[in-house]
């Protein structure tokens, strides 16, 4: 059996239809948010695979991206204000006050001379409207803010270019400073091999009485020192191994590094700061400081709003419905808000100020840091050239020094000695040629350049995506 339907069931198809409609707007204009996908993880690891993978799975790259995202929305938000702004109301009400019983009679066209000004009764209305408003004029606050907008958004990509920047750095520290480990572990095992094969030779002079007892455990004493000196370097290369893990982004994993990667990259012969992320940004900073400047000037000029608006009301209690619309022009000028508008300025002002200081004492900074930068690695190509020597004469001096022991020529404490410079020299180079290498990418970064190129490249289409 069908019922036919009453004001409530008519008044409730309206507003459901109402909250579909509505809730199918929010899911159209819903972005999803797609979850993060790590990369693939290499076999090996080489400086410019390192990198590359750094800028993809690093929490500083991705708060970096998140940044980009806020200073783009920031900018999306700022430019809404160019454009008209469009409201849709809906409501639904009874009452029995007289004003607004006799409001809703006139705005529904129901009013006949039967009714009571004093008591018309219990009404009710159902209102949709639309509203169309533009802002005309605001003293040039709007543009000045699109433009602080864009200025920011600048600064939170200069900002990515700084995070590609030292993360590229740390990571290639870190990479050659696990090959430097290794190296040492290398020559401290042939250390510790030369050490027993002279104490071999020892043993046999010693059971043949041709070797102080003393002599023989100096040897052992030094086997054991070599043996405490391997330990802690295979602690030092565990210790380098986890925090390259973590500056990748990866909470556990094996660290294999691939052999002959210890290039040495190419040394920037252009050391100019034109191009210097960090002082770009600031620049950015300056030219969004100088736009909240103009936009706190614009409290001194008038705002001039249009609008215009369409009402639908319906009446069930009486049955009426009526049709409005609505137009005009408003203007607002501010003549005293206790000077707060100069306030404004005046802090503004300051701020621009201070970020021009600011820029200044960055680039006396970042100029002394690239000087550093440029010394150390002259320094370091000169220890490589003096290791290099040094290794070799070690070499030669201990082939000598241990022939001479077997033979009985040679006393275990000058043996000890030469063994011990050998090492020595050995861990010199390793460290000097590790230093040289990471001279060139310390200079890379105080001059604000990724390392490889195409790092770089990975690092931008993340900056973009």
């Amino acid at each position: 059996m069908d019922y036919p339907l009453g004001p409530t069931n008519v008044f409730m198809k309206r507003i459901t239809a109402t909250l579909m409609l509505l809730l199918l707007l929010s899911a159209i204009v819903r972005t999803p948010v797609m979850a993060r996908s790590n990369p693939p993880v290499p076999e090996e690891w080489t400086p410019e695979n390192a990198v590359a993978y750094a800028l993809a799975n690093n929490p500083d790259t991705a708060i970096a991206r998140q940044r980009i995202a806020i200073a783009r929305a920031a900018v999306q938000e700022a430019n809404a204000a160019f454009y008209p702004r469009l409201d849709l109301n809906a409501s639904y009400q009874q009452t029995n006050n007289p004003m607004y019983s006799f409001g809703n009679i006139l705005n529904q066209g129901v009013f006949d001379d039967t009714i009571d000004f004093n008591d018309p009764g219990v009404t009710d209305n159902l209102s949709m409207n639309a509203t169309l408003s533009y802002r005309l004029y605001n003293g040039g606050r709007d543009r000045a803010g699109l433009d602080a907008a864009e200025a920011g958004s600048t600064v939170s990509r200069h900002e990515m270019d700084l995070v590609r920047s030292e993360l590229g750095f740390a990571v290639v520290k870190t990479l050659f400073t696990i090959i430097q480990a290794q190296e040492t572990i290398v020559a401290g095992e042939a250390s510790l091999e030369a050490i027993e094969a002279s104490l071999q030779a020892a043993q046999a002079r010693h059971e043949a009485g041709d070797l102080l007892k003393a002599d023989l455990l100096n040897l052992e004493v030094h086997r054991s020192e070599a043996r405490e000196n391997l330990i802690r370097a295979r602690h030092g290369l565990e210790l380098a191994r986890r925090a390259f893990l973590n500056l990748l982004g990866l909470d556990h994993g094996k660290v294999t590094i691939a052999p002959d990667c210890a290039t040495d990259q190419f040394s920037p012969a252009d050391l100019s700061l034109d191009q210097h992320p960090e002082l770009k940004k600031l620049a950015a900073a300056i030219q969004s400081a100088d736009a909240r400047v103009r936009q706190a000037q614009g409290g001194y000029y008038p705002t001039a709003d249009a609008f215009a608006g369409y009402q639908v009301d319906h009446g069930y209690e009486f049955d009426g419905s009526g049709n409005s619309w609505l137009a005009g022009i408003k203007v607002n000028f501010n003549l005293f808000a206790g000077r707060q508008t100069e306030a404004q300025v005046a802090a503004a002002k300051a701020r621009l100020a201070e970020q021009k200081e600011y820029r200044r004492k960055l680039s006396l900074a970042i100029g002394l840091e690239v000087e550093q930068a440029r010394l150390a690695l002259e320094e370091a190509k000169q220890r490589v050239q003096v290791t290099e020597k040094m290794v070799e004469q070690a070499e030669e001096s201990a082939n000598l020094s241990r022939e001479r022991f077997k033979e009985g020529l040679l006393l275990s404490s000058e043996l000890i000695d030469v063994e011990k410079r050998l090492t020595d020299a050995r861990v010199r180079r390793t460290h000097a040629l590790t230093a040289k290498r990471i001279a060139v990418a310390d200079l890379r970064r105080a001059l604000g350049l990724t390392q490889f190129e195409i790092a770089a490249d990975a690092g931008s289409a993340d900056a973009g995506s």
